[in-house]
């Protein structure tokens, strides 16, 4: 079963209330012109680890997922994977839009 939104923004919450809070003001702070609101951030990040083949839950497990914001009107995501049963766990490369 691939990764879902939700999968998705419980890995944010995973992370630390401050990162999901980092994607409602990246939405917020563009006021009157939002950006991505953070549900569509997750989905989109649903899909494009789906791409990638994180989706395999009998293989990689999501653990976390980690927003920094290195300019005002960008946020930069990491998630954090472990392969399954027991493998090693990793971070993805950093990844750079929904501006």
């Amino acid at each position: 079963m691939a990764l879902s939104r939700d999968d998705v923004r419980a890995s944010f919450e995973r992370a630390g209330d401050d990162h999901w809070r980092a994607l409602i003001a990246h939405h917020e702070d563009a006021y009157p012109n939002p950006r991505p609101t953070p549900g569509d951030v997750a989905k989109g990040e649903a899909q494009r680890l789906n791409d990638a083949g994180y989706g395999d839950r009998a293989r990689y497990q999501l653990v976390e997922s980690r927003v920094q914001r290195p300019t005002p009107s960008s946020v930069t995501l990491t998630h954090r994977i472990r392969t399954l049963p027991d493998g090693p766990t990793w971070d993805t490369e950093p990844f750079t839009n929904y501006e």
